[in-house]
């Protein structure tokens, strides 16, 4: 699949950029901090956009788009530094949430 692909492309480019430093990734628990801190900057962006929160005008201007980009980066740094194949790990849980609500939600009719 060009989808495994492409995600296994984005973890080497992690991975050439992470190992050009000596202090290279950072420890599964500081990941996880920095994984958190990253989707609230998104829930944040998020709740400016669709909810009640305006911005302050002192706020910087940010996207979900960023905010999402910054949480694929996060992600593909802790997954290396783990050892773990994204392409895979997603695969897994497709299969599982495809077979697991193959029935829970209402299908669309394409049959017109």
């Amino acid at each position: 699949m060009d989808e495994n692909r492409d995600i296994q492309r984005m973890q080497q480019r992690v991975d050439a950029y992470i190992s050009q430093f000596e202090e290279g990734y950072f420890s599964p628990l500081a990941m996880m901090a920095r994984f958190t801190e990253e989707l609230g900057e998104l829930s944040r962006e998020v709740n400016h956009q669709f909810g009640e929160k305006q911005k302050k005008e002192s706020e910087k201007d940010n996207t979900i788009e960023n905010e999402l980009g910054d949480l694929m980066f996060v992600m593909a740094s802790f997954a290396n530094s783990l050892d773990i194949d994204l392409s895979e790990a997603f695969n897994q849980s497709m299969t599982k949430i495809e077979t697991r609500d193959k029935y829970r939600f209402t299908r669309i009719d394409r049959s017109e």
